[in-house]
């Protein structure tokens, strides 16, 4: 096997990264420091070292997720090294005049789009609920969503669920401003956000890249019909990131430290 493998197609990977985003001209000064040093702060130790074991499933909530196919070692190593770097270039970016009006850009990260301008945007005064959202019972989505169903031990049982859109999105609520969105990872987005600054912040839940959302901020939807963008309300602070292949947003923790404790719980 060869010692090049882990970086098959990362290259390319790369590439279409910088596509998304550009370096302002001249760039600031300290770049390739500041790319090796996150680098170094984000990589495992080992290329292949194992993967971090789920917790086993509720069999009440459906199909133990172990048996779902988990990213390879490599894979993961890959993908961890593409996200340091996207949280380098905006770091970089949002850091000049220029760079922020460079990253007036599509992000598309754990099933969200992330539409990044120079200026905070407008904000959504009115509400609109999910396609198709109805309530049920906590503890009862069994077999009306289309993923294992997971919640957040460190918050104790759901004030509220609900489901959307034929099982596409399950939504949980604690209060009136805390809820956790799941939703299963597919290749087009499903949650739109407009952001200005200030710029999202790089993260990890245990071993999983994640971005923390600072800012209100529009929050829309992406029916899986056509893809149009239906607005849905004024969003608060929210942390984003893919686990096993599913998508979770939890929405309304003081900080990016206590929402990263909470997400560490998800069972």
């Amino acid at each position: 096997m060869s010692s090049d493998e882990p970086f098959d197609g990362l290259e390319a990977e790369l590439t279409a990264l910088g596509d998304l985003v550009d370096v302002p001209t001249p760039p600031p000064p300290d770049v390739a420091a500041a790319v090796r040093a996150r680098l170094a702060s984000d990589l495992p130790a080992s290329a292949d070292a194992p993967a971090v074991p789920e917790a086993p499933a509720d069999p009440a909530q459906g199909p133990d997720p172990a048996h779902r196919p988990q990213p390879a070692p490599r894979r993961r190593r890959r993908w961890t090294i593409v996200a340091a770097v996207l949280a380098v270039v905006i770091a970089i970016t949002a850091a000049t005049p220029q760079g922020r009006a460079a990253v007036a850009r599509i992000l598309r990260f754990a099933g969200i789009e992330l539409q990044l301008g120079d200026a905070p945007p407008a904000p959504v005064i009115t509400t609109a609920p999910l396609p198709g959202e109805h309530s049920v019972p906590p503890g009862e989505t069994a077999g009306q969503a289309g993923f294992p169903v997971k919640t957040l031990s460190a918050l104790g049982p759901a004030q509220h669920v609900t489901v959307a859109d034929g099982g596409r999105v399950v939504s949980m609520f604690w209060t009136d401003d805390i809820r956790l969105d799941q939703f299963d990872g597919g290749i087009d987005p499903v949650f739109f956000k407009r952001l200005g600054p200030p710029m999202p912040d790089y993260a990890k839940v245990g071993p999983y890249a994640a971005w923390w959302l600072p800012g209100t901020h529009p929050l829309g939807y992406i029916s899986r019909q056509d893809g149009t963008q239906v607005p849905l309300r004024q969003a608060g602070p929210t942390l984003i990131w893919q686990q096993s292949g599913l998508n979770y947003r939890l929405e309304g923790m003081a900080s990016k430290e206590e929402a990263i404790r909470v997400a560490g719980s998800l069972r």
